[in-house]
């Protein structure tokens, strides 16, 4: 567990620091093997070693917390699994009361995974 992302959770309304704890620990069952940290300021997941790549990332905002797949080309893929929430190429805002679906997630990280492995052929 990273020291730096439990502080980041800390200072978050309690209900999104539920929300994101919750995505927290279904991302890290999927990539386990993979390094907790910062990066552009918020909670993420990097593959092990010197030159590992962001594979997922989340954040609290104002109104609403975001996922972040860190790449411009995973999110459009999935236009009919996120009907009802508010996206952008890189991203995707959910509140606490409307979460995205674990299996979503788990696929969207699954899709990044293979955009990098793609990417270093």
């Amino acid at each position: 567990m990273s020291l730096d992302v439990d502080r980041y959770l800390a200072a978050c309304r309690p209900d999104q620091a539920a929300a994101l704890q919750a995505l927290r620990t279904l991302i890290r069952t999927r990539l386990p093997d993979h390094i907790e940290c910062l990066s552009y300021a918020m909670p993420g997941f990097r593959q092990p070693g010197p030159k590992g790549k962001m594979v997922a990332g989340y954040a609290a905002n104002a109104r609403n917390c975001g996922y972040y797949p860190h790449s411009g080309n995973i999110i459009p893929g999935f236009a009919a699994d996120l009907i009802g929430f508010k996206t952008t190429p890189g991203a995707i805002q959910f509140t606490p009361d409307h979460m995205i679906p674990d299996d979503l997630i788990l696929r969207l990280i699954d899709a990044r995974l293979a955009e990098i492995a793609a990417k270093g052929r």
